[in-house]
């Protein structure tokens, strides 16, 4: 990788954690502190039960936040950061589909969706959780206006076959049609 590649990886990296980590869990937890009834109704009552949950949905939401950039390093040769078609970081230069990639076309997003549920559940906060699902319809547009029309352009069929066999977000694979 050249050394300009490795800067714009590394601003990629930057700019995902200050979105991602900081951003993003501050804004869950600031809709938490809203002062609006609806909003501070308890999720799960039990802070046993809560805390198994929390703890499930860390843990799976970080394998795949952290395999998957391993692999989109590693394999793909480029990094995850791409805002509005802006390259921020080195695009892949492979089509990954291996790995997380296999059972899902985002597994940083569904890890990334899957630890912002664990925070909304261990705050306790309906409003927080309902954000959540909010932010991941959001994402989910912005995935099928700009990341997948970027990549059909970029790998052609070999993405629009893989887009047939693998969910876009939730980590299971489509059923073939019968033809």
């Amino acid at each position: 990788m050249l050394k300009h590649e490795k800067n714009k990886l590394i601003i990629g990296y930057v700019v995902g954690f200050l979105i991602f980590v900081i951003t993003i869990p501050s804004l869950i937890y600031l809709v938490s502190r809203i002062e609006y009834d609806f909003f501070k109704i308890p999720v799960i009552g039990s802070i046993v039960y809560r805390l198994i949950l929390v703890l499930i949905l860390f843990i799976i939401g970080m394998t795949f936040v952290v395999w998957s950039n391993i692999d989109l390093l590693r394999i793909g040769k480029g990094g995850p950061t791409d805002v509005f078609n802006v390259k921020i970081s080195p695009r892949s230069k492979k089509l990954v589909v291996t790995g997380p990639y296999r059972y899902t076309r985002n597994p940083m997003v569904f890890g990334v969706n899957s630890i912002y549920v664990a925070i909304a559940i261990f705050i306790n906060s309906l409003g927080s959780l309902i954000f959540c699902l909010l932010f991941l319809f959001v994402i989910i547009i912005y995935l099928k206006m700009t990341e997948e029309k970027r990549l059909l352009k970029d790998f052609g069929d070999e993405y629009r076959n893989y887009k047939k066999r693998v969910s876009m977000i939730v980590p299971f694979r489509k059923k073939e049609k019968d033809n």
